[in-house]
């Protein structure tokens, strides 16, 4: 995928790059791996243009933003204008991931908006986990307590997707997971206090003394993205129902039909990261591709989630209560011990 600023008036001495890209545009480079020399000669699969300037996107779209699939050059165009509503590195970064899970669809592959890590317990036992959800579900915030809880179980913790991955099902019908970045764009408040301080040699910090302060950090390998890991637990993130005997921290599906319904309705309680408010509900919690496509996506995910149950996946819910005031930091926790007694970790 190639990512091209657009030139404007405010450029730097050589006249390449608007002053406005710097920031965000850098701070890709902490979030998605670098193409190489190898890279740069290979054909683009999707060409996003960010920055255009003024009146260019006029008429082409009923939105601001524009997403087209060019059949005829087998290429997919994303392109955002240069106004100060889009100078957030959000619309940089989302806007590669929607490109990048209409590729996934077109080759029948099913594209996910979650959290997958694989960990290798004492014992060597492993167990690589999924967890889909939308923006603050309590994904990334059930993983880092998963790793503070289960420090002295986990031999090692690998983060394969922090926000966007894809999934394959090999020769045999198994689902194996992808990633796409190697960092994460994560909220400040919803990390544990002091964390950014203990990575702030490597972290980009972006509206610190502002709402929805974010840090964009390393956390993983582009080896380990690419590789391929087959998928033993699928949880959804639901983020708004309390936790009573009929509703559990981690509750299990018993079809691919029950599954399906809760990971179409895509609901979360939304944390005030975004324009929405309150109990939202998003296709599959992923706005990024599907949407355009859903029904390519509905078939891809009806044989996938098939595949799941037959091949004896764990395929649930976990309520990290996230967005439930007064369990920001209790929620995680808690589902983080569930998931840990569902692996197989006991005291």
């Amino acid at each position: 995928m190639a990512v091209l600023p657009c030139q404007n008036r405010e450029t730097s001495d050589n006249g390449l790059f608007p002053h406005k890209l710097f920031e965000l545009g850098f701070s890709q480079c902490n979030l998605f791996q670098l193409a190489d020399d190898q890279d740069l000669k290979r054909k683009p699969d999707a060409l996003f243009i960010y920055g255009v300037q003024g009146g260019v996107l006029d008429g082409l779209a009923s939105s601001d933003t524009v997403f087209f699939e060019d059949k005829e050059h087998e290429i997919f165009v994303g392109a955002i204008p240069n106004r100060p509503e889009f100078g957030y590195f959000g619309y940089l970064k989302k806007m590669v991931l929607t490109l990048h899970n209409s590729i996934i669809m077109k080759g029948n592959n099913m594209p996910f908006h979650g959290a997958m890590v694989k960990i290798l317990l004492q014992g060597n036992k492993e167990a690589t986990i999924l967890m889909m959800g939308d923006t603050g579900a309590g994904k990334s915030e059930t993983l880092e307590a998963f790793r503070v809880l289960g420090e002295k179980h986990i031999r090692e913790l690998t983060i394969i997707a922090d926000d966007m991955g894809s999934i394959e099902l090999d020769e045999k019908g198994v689902p194996i997971g992808y990633g796409t970045e190697i960092g994460a764009f994560l909220r400040l408040d919803d990390l544990q206090p002091g964390y950014a301080y203990g990575h702030l040699d490597r972290s980009i910090i972006m509206n610190p003394n502002q709402v929805n302060a974010r840090i964009i950090i390393p956390v993983t390998k582009f080896d380990t993205v690419i590789q391929g890991h087959k998928i033993d637990y699928i949880l959804y993130a639901n983020n708004y129902e309390e936790i009573d005997a009929d509703h559990p921290v981690i509750e299990r599906f018993s079809s691919a039909e029950t599954a399906l319904e809760t990971f179409r309705a895509g609901a979360v309680m939304s944390k005030g990261t975004t324009t929405s408010s309150g109990l939202v509900h998003t296709y599959f919690a992923n706005i990024f591709g599907p949407p355009e496509y859903r029904d390519r996506h509905e078939e891809i995910t009806k044989r996938y989630f098939e595949s799941f149950f037959r091949n004896n996946v764990y395929v649930g819910q976990m309520r990290t209560r996230l967005g439930i005031s007064g369990h920001e930091s209790t929620g995680p926790r808690e589902a983080a011990l569930a998931l840990l007694k569902i692996i197989g970790v006991t005291e």
